[in-house]
C-alpha cells in the first residue's frame, strides 16, 4: 500500500507505547455505544464494508467486526498495525496506509474517529484526505468524521496539567491560537527524558463545509456528541459530520 515516507510528529508520537499508556483510559463502553448508535442511524446492513481510517490499535475496528461488519482498519503507524493484526480474521484486516491517499477499494462507510483528522502540517493534506474519503465511498455510502468542537475546547481550555499513568508523570502544556491546538508532552521513564508534541488544526464547521464543497461532497448531518444529539457550537463537546 502506498504511504508517505516523510517523518512527521504524529508518526513518531503515535508509534510509541507511551501514546497508548497516556490515553489508555479512553472509554471503551462510550466508544462501543457510539458505534451502536452510529451504525443504527446509518442503517448499515450486517454485511456492510467499513473502512476505519486512522484506526490506531483497532479498538473501533474490532468492535465493528464483532457487530457483523466487514472491516478494514488502516493507520500510518507500523507499530499500531503490527499490534492490531493479532485480531485479524476473514472479515477483519489491518494495513499501513496514509489516509491522505485514496485507498484502492470502495466501502459502504468510511469512519474517521476520535479526532484523527487535522494533524497534517500542510493545509492541503486535509483537503486531500476529504477527497480520498469521497473516492473511497460506494454509491450511497457515508463518510463520518468525529472531530473536537473547537469552540467548546476554547471555553474550557487548561494550559497545564500532569497525569500520573503507570507510574509515569506526564507533564502536559497546551497552547491554542487561531490555527492550531498544540500539546507539549514531557516525561521521564527508566532514566530517559522524552518530549513529544501533538498538534491539531483548529477546524470549525465552516472549515469542513469548505472542504466538502471543494471535494464535491455533501454534508448530510451534524451531531454534537456520541449520543447523536444536534450540534451546538457553544455547548457541544464533539463535531460529528456525516457526508456523502
Amino acid at each position: 500500500m502506498q504511504k508517505e515516507t516523510k517523518r512527521h510528529w504524529y508518526s513518531s508520537w503515535f508509534d510509541t507505547p507511551y501514546y497508548h499508556i497516556l490515553y489508555k483510559d479512553r472509554d471503551r463502553d462510550e466508544a462501543q455505544t457510539f458505534m451502536d448508535k452510529l451504525t443504527a442511524f446509518l442503517d448499515l446492513p450486517n454485511n456492510a464494508e467499513i473502512l476505519d481510517l486512522a484506526c490506531g490499535r483497532g479498538r473501533h475496528s474490532v468492535y465493528l467486526n464483532e457487530m457483523g461488519y466487514y472491516v478494514t482498519g488502516v493507520d500510518l503507524s507500523p507499530e499500531n498495525i503490527k499490534y492490531a493484526k493479532q485480531y485479524e480474521n476473514e472479515t477483519l484486516h489491518f494495513e499501513q496506509h496514509d489516509m491522505a491517499l485514496p485507498y484502492p477499494k470502495t466501502f459502504d462507510a468510511v469512519f474517521n474517529l476520535f479526532t484523527s483528522f487535522g494533524y497534517f502540517e500542510e493545509e492541503k493534506d486535509n483537503f486531500r484526505t476529504i477527497k480520498a474519503i469521497k473516492s473511497e465511498l460506494k454509491k450511497g455510502g457515508y463518510g463520518v468524521i468525529d472531530f473536537l468542537n473547537v469552540a467548546h475546547v476554547k471555553q474550557r481550555f487548561v494550559t497545564e496539567e500532569t497525569k500520573e499513568v503507570n507510574s509515569i508523570s506526564f507533564h502536559i502544556e497546551k497552547h491554542m491560537d487561531s490555527e492550531h491546538i498544540t500539546k507539549h508532552i514531557r516525561f521521564e521513564d527508566e532514566g530517559r527524558f522524552f518530549h513529544f508534541t501533538e498538534k491539531v488544526r483548529a477546524l470549525s464547521l465552516l472549515d469542513f463545509q469548505s472542504y466538502f464543497e471543494k471535494a464535491g461532497a455533501q454534508l448530510l448531518h451534524c451531531f454534537g456528541d456520541y449520543d447523536l444529539n444536534p450540534f451546538h457550537e457553544n455547548t457541544s463537546e464533539r463535531l460529528i459530520l456525516i457526508f456523502s
